[in-house]
């Protein structure tokens, strides 16, 4: 019994690895966060195989027929939407209830596509010591969190929606003023796909000059580490 733990492609199916393609060829059954967004990607490479929804709304229920199929000495394949499974998705949970449950597992992971390390390649602050915070909170909590968050002085990476992208550039720029830390910034949308594009500079400059882009999305942000 094998759990294969699979990196999809964020945008461009190219980065889609050979070895990728051949683990969710041979497994008996595939786990997906989106069962309509995997099959996109099977049918593009010609992969016939059931799926089954895992997503962070997925009860102990779930849980527990995943676990029965794997004593049932079934191989799986977790893919989440995009990127690597693990990674601001629910996969962690699935994986800690296995261990606990099926001490004997195989847990492999097949490595490919992150948005966070993409965007920290490019950005050309320090990545030798990073924090990655995920989603800042979309109502309560969010002066807490970013608080918390700008205490660590190294660099640091966000995710964020196109609908909260100012607001949280904003609540940071806010945060540093009151700090007195000076922080360059990086922001990057749609890695890999065809309306990629990067801001990089002093917080201000790059708020004015996404006010006046047309904020479509999915977004990651980089704070340099505090001068």
């Amino acid at each position: 019994m094998k759990l294969f733990i699979v990196a999809t492609p964020i945008g461009n199916l190219s980065d889609f690895s050979k070895r990728a393609k051949e683990t969710l060829e041979q497994v008996d059954l595939i786990l997906a966060e989106d069962t309509r967004q995997t099959a996109k990607l099977l049918n593009f490479f010609g992969i016939e195989k059931p799926i089954i929804s895992y997503h962070q709304h997925s009860k102990l229920m779930k849980l527990e027929q995943i676990k029965g199929l794997l004593l049932d000495n079934k191989n799986l394949a977790l893919a989440c939407d995009s990127g690597t499974p693990g990674i601001s998705d629910p996969a962690g949970e699935l994986i800690d209830f296995l261990h606990k449950e099926i001490p004997q597992i195989e847990i492999i992971p097949i490595p490919g596509p992150s948005a966070i390390i993409s965007a920290l390649s490019v950005c050309g602050f320090s990545a030798n010591q990073f924090l990655f915070v995920g989603f800042p909170p979309t109502k309560t909590k969010r002066k807490k969190f970013f608080e918390e968050a700008l205490k660590y002085t190294k660099t640091i990476v966000f995710y964020e929606s196109p609908f909260r992208l100012i607001k949280t550039l904003e609540n940071i720029k806010e945060e540093l003023e009151k700090n007195s830390q000076k922080r360059k910034i990086f922001v990057i949308k749609e890695i890999s796909k065809m309306f990629e594009k990067s801001w990089r500079g002093e917080i201000d400059t790059v708020i004015k000059n996404l006010k006046s882009e047309k904020i479509r999305g999915e977004f990651v942000i980089i704070l340099s580490p505090a001068a």
